[in-house]
């Protein structure tokens, strides 16, 4: 993508020391960036292949800040996301936030991305070591590569500035929470620096029914800072042993009503937890970058970038549902109309326990050059990647392992402590995937008329993988059984563009791009799925940003539309062997994103998406009891959603703050017509803050004032509520 200003590299001029030798002294065109931590409004970006301005991005796209983070005492990704209008979660089956935007997909192994490569393991995800959270809306595989056919989530992170500046936070709060962070930059030469930063954090319920428990170190350095070689290095670790709350079952009104009906539970509290004393959700990630940054002008760069991670996931979850109706009270199948505190809930076993080893490389160029009369800003490259995956799974008990028994629980008692020896379970290999990826891309930012820009850009993939399932048999001993699928595929992504830059604070655009979704974006494959080619999808949107006279404020919007072009289906014929892709589907709306301040003491974010057309085209020709039939509103496709934000200066040393999250009703996904719908909600937080010194700062937030109870993650069986009232108090002390 277009490369920003790359500053010039080092020059020397010379100076006589007293020995009357000479000396090379380094004179800068252009001092780095600063920081700009003390601003919710920012006007670049990274989330292409290099720094860009966002007026010259041809589409939608929301900026959470670390100002904005530190305003609202965000401290994970999912808390990150909440901050921009179109995201849902659905509380998929393994525990995972499948994350949905405009009604599609951005699954969590797929199109969340760190510095912009590929962050493809799921594990709970914190805001410690990230300088900004970026979220561009719509198609994006030119950029990424597969999936990205709703968007892509691309997490900054801090590295060393030429500065010296450190800070250390200490935040308390309701229900035991607890946490540390520091940020350590220290300049350690001319154009060299290293920077750490830590987090431990811990909560007894934090609000959500689930513990919190981790612990993260990031260390950096980058030297050769704006010089025609700038490198940098960078190790970081996080560490979870968190818990888990899996969600409650739906409802009927009253027994007598079809599913379609379903709503929330009414009575409860949105720290209630009905799972086990013993369920948890561990995870890791470890990661080390080496990047390297060659200027060979002012105007042209190549920046390569290696990547090593490793990740873990042990959860072992409680599904709550109903029990069976002969335990219930009366004999009656449960309802809202009779239920209370002697409703009986069962608790089932969810585990996902894996491992995921990740190899990556990639390398762009960005260059602005004149040619044939044009103005040229060309960006090209290439990437690999290598992802091991291996998943495990428990033996029962005739397979040689165990058999454990969770005892049923009441609404009337949450938090029962009851539990069970997790620790007693035996593992053995459950599946394996292999995945070989490498991509092409070129695209080029054209100026052919002072006020117009035309943008093309086109990308190759090529991708191998390899799954192997192993199957036991129900009693020991026997043999395992090996099933081994593959699939290799090559595809290629579009995006174009118009932009008319009318004056230099008012942009407008017009972009269409393409995005592909493959088989294996799960890391696993089945008789059917390793035969089916990619589903195809397209973004069209026209849209524009305009920023404020003193550059104080800024805004975009964009009228979107997207298309899943052939959405993947079983085949009706017994006989198949792939999915067919029939599907079809589409939504359509309007985004909006603002921020800055309005006067010099007044901060305003907000993020708003009207959706107004989200509809199922094609669907499969049979009625299965799970899906979409044509006509149908996809779930997890509100209407109304977004977020506001703003805060006031009131004297030099007060600062007061405040904003709301809402929803409107949305149903979870896949979901066979007639379905169900969540309540719409609306939560508000509160903020004041003292600064006893301008770097000693006392900070109060009440997060979700009225306690709101909601459905915050839907799926077809649960939902998740959202996290109750949190009060926090936090203390920064900057040295």
């Amino acid at each position: 993508m277009l490369a920003a200003s790359l500053g010039s590299w080092a020059q020397t001029t010379a100076q006589a020391p007293a020995d009357g030798k000479l000396a090379p002294v380094t004179v800068r065109e252009k001092a780095e960036a600063p920081r700009g931590k003390d601003d919710l409004r920012t006007t670049t970006t990274n989330i292409g292949k290099g720094t860009q301005d966002l007026k010259d991005i041809p589409q939608s796209m929301s900026v959470v800040t670390e100002k904005l983070m530190d305003d609202r005492n965000i401290d994970t990704v999912k808390d990150a996301l909440r901050q921009t209008a179109g995201v849902t979660f659905q509380a998929a089956e393994g525990g995972e936030e499948d994350i949905r935007l405009r009604g599609f997909s951005l699954a969590t192994t797929g199109d969340i991305f760190l510095d912009g490569m590929r962050d493809p393991a799921f594990y709970d995800r914190d805001t410690f070591n990230l300088d900004r959270l970026e979220l561009l809306r719509g198609s994006a595989s030119m950029l990424f590569g597969r999936g990205s056919t709703g968007g892509a989530v691309n997490q900054v992170s801090k590295i060393p500035q030429l500065m010296d500046e450190n800070e250390v936070v200490t935040t308390l709060g309701s229900h035991a929470y607890r946490r540390v962070t520091g940020d350590i930059n220290k300049r350690t030469g001319e154009n060299s620096a290293v920077r750490i930063t830590g987090m431990v954090n811990k909560a007894d319920n934090n609000g959500s029914g689930s513990s919190v428990d981790k612990k993260g170190l990031s260390g950096s350095y980058r030297f050769g800072i704006d010089t025609p070689d700038e490198f940098l290095a960078q190790l970081y670790w996080l560490d979870n042993h968190n818990g888990i709350n899996y969600g409650l079952p739906w409802i009927k009104p009253r027994a007598s009503d079809t599913t379609a009906a379903n709503t929330i539970l009414k009575g409860l509290k949105p720290t209630d937890y009905f799972g086990m004393a013993s369920d948890y959700n561990d995870s890791s990630a470890k990661i080390a970058t080496l990047a390297h940054t060659h200027r060979f002008s002012s105007d042209a760069e190549v920046r390569t970038i290696v990547r090593k991670g490793s990740f873990t996931r042990d959860q072992r979850a409680s599904t709550i549902r109903f029990a069976a109706n002969g335990l219930q009270p009366g004999g009656q199948a449960p309802a809202l109309t009779n239920f209370g505190p002697d409703t009986v809930f069962s608790r089932g076993t969810q585990l996902k326990i894996q491992d995921m080893d990740v190899l990556q490389a990639q390398s762009d160029l960005s260059a602005r050059f004149n040619a044939l009369g044009f103005k040229h800003q060309l960006t090209t490259g290439i990437d690999f990647s290598r992802e091991e995956k291996n998943v495990y799974a428990a033996r029962a008990a005739a397979q040689g392992g165990v058999d454990l028994t969770k005892p049923n629980t009441r609404a009337g008692t949450p938090g029962d402590g009851a539990s069970v020896n997790e620790g007693l379970r035996v593992l053995r290999d459950s599946n394996d995937f292999v995945n070989n990826a490498i991509g092409v891309y070129a695209q080029d930012l054209v100026q052919i008329a002072p006020q117009w820009k035309l943008l093309g850009g086109l990308r190759y993939d090529h991708m191998r993988g390899k799954y192997r399932a192993n199957a036991i048999p129900n009693a020991a001993p026997g043999p395992v059984t090996t099933t081994n699928y593959e699939q290799s595929i090559g595809d290629w992504s579009k995006r174009v563009g118009v932009l008319y830059q009318y004056n230099d604070r008012t942009t407008f655009h017009f972009s269409y791009g393409t995005s592909f979704n493959t088989s294996g974006d799960t890391y696993s494959y089945n008789a059917l799925s390793a035969n089916t080619d990619p589903e195809q999808s397209r973004n069209i949107e026209f849209g524009g940003t305009w920023e404020s006279a003193d550059k104080r404020f800024f805004s975009r919007f964009a009228v979107f539309h997207s298309t899943k072009l052939n959405e993947r289906n079983t085949d009706p014929d017994s006989a198949a062997t792939r999915l067919l892709l029939s599907g079809k589907r589409h939504s359509a709306g309007i985004e909006i994103d603002a921020s800055g301040r309005l006067t010099p003491k007044w901060e305003v974010y907000g993020s708003y998406q009207w959706m107004p057309i989200a509809r199922v085209d094609d669907a499969a020709a049979t009625v299965n009891t799970v899906g979409n039939r044509v006509g149908d509103r996809p779930g997890l496709s509100p209407r109304h959603s977004g977020t506001v934000w703003t805060t006031y200066q009131m004297t030099p040393q007060w600062r007061v703050g405040g904003g709301i999250n809402f929803r409107s009703k949305q149903s979870p996904a896949d979901v066979t017509a007639p379905a169900w719908e969540a309540p719409s909600f609306v939560t508000a937080d509160l903020m004041t803050e003292y600064a006893f010194t301008p770097d000693m700062v006392l900070k109060a937030n009440l997060i979700n004032v009225t306690n709101k109870y909601y459905a915050d993650s839907l799926y077809r069986g649960h939902y998740v509520p959202g996290a109750g009232r949190l009060l926090q108090v936090s203390l920064g002390v900057k040295f």
